[in-house]
């Protein structure tokens, strides 16, 4: 297997801005973001410290060398850092690099569908059996439900971890993805209650590929990184390569026989095949997409006005606070909406706040250990950003967040695999 490795890319310096300019008549065309303008100042040095040790607390936590970050406050200024280093000795972290989007994929598959629904398409109470062949007993399934992960659909990933962990150039086809999903125990009936699962936005992406007669690629391109401008954002064929040609090396660590976790000569998992994560995770990105990207989903800004997206969430889970919710192939973690995640090599998280625009966008580069930790780190950093002080002229907003920085903190020290860094 391999193991830590350099970077034999070197980093593209100088990342274009993203220019978003007047709406344009088609899913196709630009796209205008309705959010707050952006102050064009950096943020305080004091946030900056916080927001820093935040994201060296979570590396630490999970024997990530490297992580890129990027937080967006529209009234008081930017930060956009590559910090640490792309394994042991390795080269510095840049943050032009290109990496694995996870789990945010899974919200761009959704973008589709409810694209797709708003020009009549599809209707999002079309049964998956209507678009998805071979699939008897699963009438009862609705495109809307695959979204709102109400399914009761089992995650094919619990299933086949180990395999990807063993060959993770293997091609996956999406039917057998599927197949290894329902072959699991039904999770609860259609609509009744939210289960995370990378089945469900692979039945989606089958439902629009075959619905348009475009692959899921295209569609991705043309009605999500076309129209906002997201130049490194693409879904990948499916041959195993590295995320761009400038990447974040990705590592994965496992723990032993004994539960010890190997935090010091993980395997690379840079290089994979974009197959195993397909509609749910296979995308690719950098940070400046990230982070515009979560400010476009959050304020609907691919969708009518009138979309109900996210009108009708559902608690994500008993054990869960109640402000933290799903809909639509988003989360909505009190005022914020947005997607997080792991895929092997990297975790991540992006989120963004529709009515003051804050957008917070970070990738850890090693997928192992607790799964909400991105989403705790991002969490965190929207808690520390979200008290940035104003700049000249500027007005601090008003709105907050129903949790603290520390709390976000407590969960990824109290989780922590690779060391027990400060809380």
């Amino acid at each position: 297997m391999r193991g830590w490795r350099r970077s034999a890319a070197i980093a593209i310096a100088g990342a274009s801005a993203l220019v978003i300019v007047l709406s344009g008549c088609t899913p196709q065309g630009p796209v205008a973001l309705d959010i707050p303008s952006q102050v064009d100042a950096p943020l305080p040095d004091e946030t900056v410290a916080e927001l820093q040790d935040a994201v060296t607390t979570a590396m630490a936590a999970t024997g990530s060398t490297g992580a890129i970050v990027g937080v967006w406050a529209p009234w008081s200024g930017t930060w956009v850092a590559g910090i640490g280093t792309q394994g042991p000795g390795g080269a510095a972290v840049t943050a032009d690099l290109g990496f694995r989007a996870a789990d945010v994929t899974g919200a761009m598959t959704c973008d589709v569908l409810y694209e797709l629904a708003a020009d009549g398409t599809v209707a999002l109470s079309d049964p998956v059996t209507k678009w998805v062949s071979n699939l008897p007993g699963y009438e009862d399934i609705t495109l809307r439900q695959l979204c709102d992960g109400t399914s009761g659909l089992f995650s094919y990933t619990s299933t086949l971890e180990g395999a990807v962990l063993n060959n993770p150039d293997r091609v996956w086809n999406p039917r057998e993805l599927i197949a290894y999903g329902i072959a699991g125990p039904r999770l609860n009936a259609p609509g009744a209650a939210f289960a995370d699962s990378a089945t469900n936005y692979v039945l989606v992406g089958l439902a629009v590929e075959h619905a348009t007669g475009e692959t899921l690629s295209d569609l991705i391109a043309e009605r999500v990184a076309g129209p906002l401008g997201l130049d490194a954002t693409s879904l990948p064929a499916a041959a195993a390569a590295d995320p761009a040609d400038a990447s974040l090396q990705g590592y994965w660590s496992q723990p032993n026989a004994d539960g010890a976790w190997n935090c010091t000569d993980p395997a690379n998992f840079t290089e994979m095949s974009s197959s195993y994560g397909g509609a749910a995770s296979g995308a690719v990105t950098d940070i400046d997409d990230l982070g515009r990207y979560a400010q476009a989903l959050a304020s609907g800004a691919l969708l009518p006005a009138d979309d109900d997206r996210f009108a009708a969430p559902v608690p994500v889970g008993g054990d869960q606070p109640t402000w933290f919710t799903a809909a639509g192939g988003t989360y909505q973690a009190g005022s914020l909406i947005g997607q997080y995640g792991w895929t092997p090599g990297y975790m991540v998280a992006a989120f963004a706040d529709p009515k003051t625009g804050m957008s917070v966008a970070v990738v850890l580069n090693n997928s192992g250990g607790n799964k909400m930790t991105s989403a705790w780190l991002a969490w965190e950093l929207a808690a520390i950003a979200s008290k940035a002080p104003a700049a000249q002229g500027q007005t601090l907003p008003e709105a907050g967040l129903p949790w603290t920085a520390q709390q976000m903190r407590d969960g990824i020290v109290g989780n922590a695999i690779c060391a027990q860094p400060a809380s």
